[in-house]
């Protein structure tokens, strides 16, 4: 009887482990759990000006039709993405009627190709630039969820619509808290257009783009489509100091911060024994700048001794410029009798040399974008950084002895064989 109990509830617990081996089951410890689709809205400005035919030697609108086809074509599948218009279909003179055209051309969701090209084939420039209620437009179409959301903003002109500040509607929609990004793009911009596109961008940690020819474009609205689809870490802001010894302390991570023409900004960074530190700096030229510029990431003692930099020069051909730096620091040895080693204090200096016409305004700075990180030393034998100069000149006198000692066999194996030849 009491053999045929623990048959009945062996067979019993077998039974309700497989159906709970079944049953769909969360995610482990430490997994990551699956994330909603990115959503992106191309805003497109099909006003009249984007008639004006000056882009590689078509008009706006062609140059703007031709980037979409190409950048819908690259879409991620997992990036759920839309498209509004602004200035699309009214051609009255009514400025109350003109400033209240914008609408969504192709809904935000998993996009259909074919669906979404034939709805941006019929578009021709018309009407007026109502920025400000297209940037509320597609807040509204991209709320909702807590995936990723990004406006890009493609345009040829400032709003024609005041006194709804495009650049206060851009402050709103930050204020809200909701995480949404705001790139503007401006093509053939003038002065006012630049000012106000970048002021809607900065409100809401987004870029600013100046486009001159129809791959730049193509290039741009792909490179910030693709970023929504794997998005990096968001930066924490930060201000460098004139000097080390008044600097921010910076942990690992990624910072954002300004900096003016020719300007220098300092910070710092607790690097212990066996660590080594691995920084980079990145300078976005937001506005109009001369041709020839550069920027300098040196890292230096808090006495002033460098101890190793990195440095790039540009040509203007490109709007972000970067450099790099790595410092190992050696780690204790076992005659170091101390229980819990001092961190060395090393300042990172950040530097450019960008100019600009007298007309470009200096403030606020160019953005700046600094990554710290800190990695435990490698004491790997096959490791290129472990063997460098940074760890000392042993190295160099290693070889310079092992050269020597070698040409003195060789020469005294040589003069051997000669005097063997001439016996023999």
């Amino acid at each position: 009887m009491i053999t045929r109990k623990r048959l009945a509830a062996g067979v019993c617990g077998l039974l309700a482990a497989m159906a709970v081996a079944l049953l769909p089951t969360p995610a482990a410890a430490g997994e990551p759990e699956a994330k909603s689709s990115p959503k992106v809205e191309l805003t497109l400005d099909v006003s009249g000006s984007m008639r004006a035919r000056d882009i590689d030697g078509q008009s706006r609108m062609a140059a703007a039709k031709q980037a979409f086809n190409e950048v819908l074509d690259a879409v991620p599948d997992d990036v759920q993405l839309g498209i509004r218009t602004l200035g699309a279909n009214y051609r009255g003179e009514d400025r109350k009627t003109g400033c209240k055209d914008t609408r969504q051309l192709y809904p935000v969701g998993p996009l259909d190709r074919t669906e979404a090209k034939a709805a941006v084939a019929t578009l021709a420039p018309t009407g007026w630039t109502p920025i400000g209620p297209a940037l509320l437009g597609a807040a509204d179409d991209l709320k909702g969820g807590d995936a990723t959301r990004r406006i890009v903003l493609i345009t040829d002109g400032e709003d024609t619509c005041a006194p709804l500040d495009p650049c206060q509607v851009a402050r709103d929609i930050a204020a809200k808290g909701i995480h949404l990004t705001v790139d503007t793009l401006g093509l053939l911009p003038n002065a006012k257009t630049r000012n106000q596109l970048s002021c809607i961008a900065e409100a809401t940690g987004g870029t600013y783009t100046s486009v001159q020819h129809t791959k730049e474009l193509r290039d741009r609205v792909h490179q910030l489509v693709d970023r929504a689809a794997r998005p990096v870490v968001t930066p924490k802001p930060t201000e460098g100091a004139q000097q080390c010894a008044e600097a921010p302390e910076l942990k690992a991570g990624v910072y954002t911060d300004r900096e003016k023409f020719a300007e220098h900004r300092w910070y710092r960074v607790a690097v212990r024994p066996g660590q080594e530190l691995r920084a980079s700096v990145s300078i976005a030229a937001d506005r109009a700048v001369n041709n020839d510029y550069g920027v300098l990431l040196r890292a230096s003692t808090v006495h002033g001794r460098e101890i190793v930099r990195g440095a790039e020069a540009g040509d203007g051909r490109t709007d972000v410029i970067s450099s790099g730096l790595r410092y190992p620091k050696a780690p204790l040895t076992s005659s170091d009798d101390t229980d819990k080693p001092a961190a060395e204090t090393v300042c990172l200096q950040v530097s450019n040399s960008f100019s600009a016409p007298a007309s470009v305004k200096t403030d606020p700075g160019m953005p700046v974008e600094l990554t710290v990180d800190l990695v435990d030393g490698t004491g790997e034998a096959s490791d290129a950084a472990f063997f460098g100069l940074g760890h000392g000149w042993w190295f160099l006198a290693a070889m310079v002895i092992t050269g020597l000692v070698a040409g003195l066999l060789w020469g005294w194996i040589s003069r051997w064989r000669v005097t063997v030849w001439r016996t023999n």
